[in-house]
């Protein structure tokens, strides 16, 4: 089996390799193709972590890190143990609290424009936020057909925890639309809300 994970910054590649140890067969090696120094650094840690022979081989413009596990590999969640693998520095401690598809009040497209930007304005920082949560209308920013998925995913492969509220996507009849991220609850956001000293409201 071969994971391309180039062109994409952790925690994502140990993600991605975590969710493909577990359907490994017997005997069979798994291939990740990195162009990051950080995801294979991290991945040398994974592999040692999981008890599995690695061979790092440099490919050009590339490394191939090839992992062979010595049994069946056991993930409970590749999202936590990855983050417990990977050197989230890249991140800082605030929630940025999406309650809107747009950003103030006055025009609705003007709001859209400034909210848009400042996602992507977000997702290029040095340091992007421990946590994004997205409810009410925010809920479509995460979801199929809006031109903010793709800087949201930049986001969440940079280490930023996306979250949108269960029951506004459901309002909104938009839970099989969700492209990006976990589905969360009120009683979640109350929790991480109370317990981040750094909120931003949108």
């Amino acid at each position: 089996m071969q994971i391309d994970a180039r062109g994409i910054t952790c925690p994502k590649p140990v993600i991605m390799t975590l969710q493909a140890l577990k359907e490994l067969l017997a005997g069979e090696a798994l291939e990740v193709l990195v162009d990051d120094e950080t995801a294979r650094g991290n991945l040398t840690r994974l592999a040692s972590e999981k008890g599995c022979a690695l061979t790092v081989t440099e490919a050009g413009d590339h490394t191939v890190m090839t992992l062979v596990p010595e049994g069946a590999v056991e993930v409970a969640s590749a999202e936590e143990e990855a983050a417990a693998i990977c050197d989230l520095s890249a991140t800082v401690p605030s929630v940025f609290a999406f309650g809107s598809s747009s950003m103030g009040q006055g025009d609705p497209e003007l709001g859209h424009i400034l909210v848009k930007g400042l996602i992507y304005a977000l997702s290029q920082q040095d340091q992007v936020p421990s946590c994004c949560l997205f409810f009410n209308d925010g809920a479509r920013l995460t979801c199929e057909g809006s031109d903010t998925v793709e800087d949201v995913r930049t986001l969440e492969e940079r280490g930023c925890r996306i979250l949108t509220c269960g029951t506004c996507l459901d309002f909104h009849h938009l839970r099989d639309s969700l492209a990006v991220g976990g589905v969360t609850n009120l009683y979640e956001i109350a929790q991480i809300l109370s317990a981040q000293p750094g909120v931003v409201t949108v």
